[in-house]
């Protein structure tokens, strides 16, 4: 298909890259240009924070109502480019459509359920101890946000943020991952199509470190919102403590799996481990990273877990019946290389994949280690690529302290047919989501529904996405005291 002219939303106006230094936009499936994305230079990203603080009044005071009413008419307008925005995403992130379709189709039911919650952001009333005096606790919204998005979910992730912090009442500047821009600039475009306000919404590209830097010093932002590595959160966090500014951070995790003695259906179990782990090439944050398994069921479940990704069928997302498509980017590539050397130097097992596979295209056989020693890399940093660690486990506490004992905690599962262990290893996982007997956060076909919150805990961030939760994050408490006049 035709790659889509690539341009900044500024204040309103789609800006293109005449006069500004542009960027080469690869499709990771060829290794072909698709296009050039314009850079946003100082001048356009201090436009773009100066644009989201001058609307902010009057998007505050719009009734929720009415701000619901142009969230409902974006789902709509999405609902009508389903199909295009999906296949841009193959083409620039190179996962297969059908799992480029599930993403963006779900799109309406977030902004649905954010523009309801939104209507229902309420204060309370506190009883006060004096006759006459009036005491109330309000919520109101934080000011402009600066939203930092990555790369390997396109649309739902920036979606995410941008839902809840419109539905708050907050304003927001976008900052776009240069290697997925025009999966975001379509959802950004049908905000804008369906008539939200110019100022409202902003988008921007360029040096992540350049933006981020800015935006964050920027007396214009309030907030900071940001999905991606531990290590870039860390910075980001620390530059927003500089300037005393509240933020939302998503970051990675490395997500045990713990599966029990007692599981009934091993073989279910086993495929849906397999096409979960290696979905979207297994860059995902949720992703199962590593599994461990009861030493009773070791043997067969590694048996069948290497035959089960030796069946993946590994190609360009537009190609029929393919399971995986390529890594989104070049430099992945050396990351699982390393990975897998650093794992077989201590010790490792190598089942099947390993390479890098020769043909055009970023792609990476599907690697599955066993007998991983805990000092090897993969057992210490989530790959983020199609490389997964098995290991073997007898006792339930050592495995317990083995999946607790990294500093990440986003995502952990576990199965059991067990009441009495699904209770115990849900209680004592440390992670902000734990899944029992699924691979899903909400609904069965999803990995995780607006309805219910999605983050983490120790070095994988704080505050949510998604749920009640994820609005709270863009909204100051105020407290008001008053007394009638005597």
């Amino acid at each position: 298909m035709e790659y889509t002219p690539l341009r900044l939303l500024i204040d309103g106006q789609w800006l293109d890259g005449q006069g500004r230094e542009t960027l080469p936009v690869i499709n990771p499936a060829t290794e072909a240009v698709l296009g050039q994305l314009p850079v946003a230079s100082e001048a356009d990203v201090e436009r773009a924070a100066r644009a989201a603080e001058r609307s902010f009044p009057a998007w505050r005071d719009m009734s929720a109502y009415d701000r619901a009413k142009i969230l409902f008419r974006t789902g709509e307008v999405l609902r009508d480019r389903v199909e295009r925005i999906a296949r841009l995403m193959t083409l620039e992130q190179g996962k297969p459509l059908n799992q480029a379709r599930q993403e963006v189709v779900h799109l309406p039911d977030m902004l649905i359920w954010h523009a309801e919650e939104g209507r229902r952001v309420y204060g309370r009333t506190i009883p006060a101890r004096d006759l006459g005096h009036r005491q109330v606790s309000a919520r109101e919204p934080m000011g402009p946000i600066a939203a930092f998005t990555t790369w390997n979910y396109p649309a739902v992730i920036p979606m995410k943020k941008v839902c809840a912090i419109l539905a708050a009442g907050c304003t927001c500047v976008l900052k776009g991952a240069e290697e997925t821009p025009a999966s975001t600039m379509e959802l950004v475009r049908a905000f804008s199509d369906a008539g939200l306000p110019d100022g409202v919404l902003n988008l921007v590209y360029g040096a992540p470190d350049r933006i981020s830097s800015q935006l964050i010093a920027s007396p214009a932002i309030r907030g900071i919102s940001f999905t991606g590595s531990t290590a870039v959160g860390r910075k980001l966090a620390e530059l927003s403590g500089r300037h005393l500014k509240r933020t939302v951070m998503e970051l990675g995790g490395h997500a045990p799996v713990i599966v029990m003695d007692d599981v009934r259906d091993l073989a279910g179990l086993v495929r849906a481990s397999v096409l979960r782990k290696f979905r979207n090439s297994a860059q995902g944050c949720v992703n199962p990273s590593r599994f461990f398994i009861h030493r009773k069921l070791y043997e067969p479940f590694v048996e069948a877990f290497v035959a089960e990704t030796r069946a993946l069928a590994i190609g360009d997302g537009f190609s029929p019946g393919v399971d995986m498509g390529p890594l989104a980017h070049e430099r992945r590539l050396g990351a699982m290389r390393h990975c897998v050397d650093d794992a077989l130097a201590h010790g490792a097992t190598l089942r099947c994949g390993g390479k890098r596979l020769d043909r055009p295209g970023y792609f990476w056989e599907p690697t599955v280690l066993t007998d991983v020693p805990t000092g090897a890399l993969v057992m210490n940093e989530e790959p983020f690529g199609p490389v997964v660690p098995i290991n073997a486990f007898d006792d339930v506490e050592q495995v317990l302290a083995e999946a607790n004992r990294l500093p990440v905690g986003l995502a952990a599962y576990a199965f059991t047919n067990s009441t009495l262990w699904a209770n115990r290893l849900s209680r004592r996982l440390e992670a902000g989501m734990v899944a029992i007997n699924s691979f899903a956060f909400g609904a069965a076909n999803a990995s995780s529904t607006p309805e219910v919150p999605f983050g983490g805990i120790k070095a994988s961030g704080f505050g949510a996405e998604c749920g009640s939760e994820g609005i709270e994050g863009y909204l100051n408490i105020k407290f008001v005291s008053e007394y009638e006049q005597a």
